[in-house]
């Protein structure tokens, strides 16, 4: 399958020249066509956000919720319908900010999902204010005596909390990061893949040269089933390890869990039966 196959056809993308959101678009296609995942079992949920932008531009069902509300419709429609591929995705201030609190809970229910994120260190949409994960005294027009607070680590938090897959990838390398989502998509749990990504109108701080020259590659020696040495790694601040730091290999997922309470495991989307009258039914009984 052509990646070209996810393209929404001619249409004017809404971001700026530079942007790195163009390869994670383009990475994101090719991964899916190389997975041979087809575009109408393909469901895209995002939030709010220049990130969140990118089920716009692909070929595919999506559902495009509030700010930071990403994963709680994800998690249901997985589901609703398991059969589905499903990828909640939206950027650092989404994700970490607004969201933060739905990202904690989706990690301790572990619903069988991918969760990128694009990490630009800035709210690109809302012109430049600092995000969770800007660096400590980097200057915006809000924060201009710069940032006093030690930034959000999203791979130390998931891995703390045992996510099942935990990972991070930079958007400047296309063939490591594609193989990374193409893990990440086939794992059987939650999957949380923290892609870096350069905003090249707000953050010039945070160029594809400050990543390129402060991040490298987890060694393949790197044990991704050692937990308590994942955790180690992820606190690295001097470079920035990119990889995949964690993996859980045999956590149930939500899916699973929540089957066990249910006398009927068809999912929901193939049951037949009709609900509003068996509502209707047991409404009038309590009368």
């Amino acid at each position: 399958m052509e990646a070209k196959v996810y393209d929404a056809g001619e249409i004017d993308i809404a971001w700026c020249p530079g942007c790195g959101n163009f390869s994670i678009l383009q990475i994101l296609k090719l991964a899916l066509a190389e997975l041979e995942v087809q575009p109408k079992s393909l469901v895209m949920v995002s939030g709010i956000g220049q990130a969140a932008k990118i089920p716009h531009y692909m070929n595919c069902h999506y559902f495009n919720g509030l700010h930071g509300r990403a994963l709680p419709p994800a998690t249901g429609i997985k589901v609703v319908n398991p059969e589905l591929t499903v990828i909640a995705e939206s950027g650092d201030g989404d994700m970490y900010g607004e969201g933060g609190n739905h990202l904690i809970h989706a990690i301790r229910r572990n619903p069988d999902i991918t969760n990128i994120v694009h990490d630009n260190m800035v709210y690109g949409l809302t012109k430049g204010q600092a995000s969770p994960t800007s660096q400590f005294g980097f200057k915006t027009p809000v924060q201009v005596n710069g940032v006093i607070l030690q930034p959000f680590n999203p791979i130390a938090l998931a891995i703390s909390l045992d996510a099942s897959f935990v990972a991070r990838a930079f958007s400047g390398d296309v063939e490591q990061t594609k193989e990374i989502l193409k893990k990440a998509i086939t794992h059987k749990g939650y999957a949380l893949v923290d892609i870096f990504q350069p905003c090249a109108s707000f953050n010039k701080v945070n160029t594809f040269q400050w990543f390129q020259e402060r991040t490298y590659y987890l060694e393949k020696k790197h044990d991704p089933f050692d937990r308590k040495k994942a955790f180690h790694r992820s606190l690295e601040q001097e470079r920035l390890p990119l990889g995949i730091f964690y993996i859980h290999p045999n956590k149930p997922t939500f899916e699973e869990n929540v089957g066990i309470y249910r006398l009927d495991k068809t999912p929901l989307v193939f049951r037949d039966e009709d609900r509003n009258e068996k509502l209707q039914k047991l409404s009038e009984s309590k009368k």
